[in-house]
């Protein structure tokens, strides 16, 4: 599945207007894109700092802070995209800082 073209769907809060899209060429990099979304956040909120570091779990409170989150995945199979939930995200971004960190 990380060979597939991913759409991610973002909505900060519940302001429709903060709503956005990102697509990526596979779930792999659109899972560093969830992370580059946090990773900005941090930048935003702490510009006084140069280096920042989080963990995991700072990470996924702030997806499930999100009002909404979600990927479209194409799948070859149906020949369309297949929809994934905040949930989902939240297991791939996990196993995929695992992947990098081992």
């Amino acid at each position: 599945m990380s060979g597939k073209h991913t759409i991610v769907l973002t909505q900060p809060t519940t302001n429709p207007a903060t709503r956005s899209y990102a697509d990526y060429e596979t779930v792999s990099d659109a899972m560093d894109g969830v992370c580059q979304i946090y990773e900005t956040r941090l930048k935003q909120e702490n510009p006084q700092f140069r280096n920042i570091t989080y963990d995991i779990t700072d990470l996924l409170t702030f997806l499930d802070h999100l009002t909404d989150l979600s990927c479209l995945v194409w799948s070859d199979d149906i020949r369309a995209y297949k929809p994934y939930g905040k949930e989902w995200i939240k297991q791939k971004v996990y196993q995929h800082l695992r992947k990098q960190a081992s």
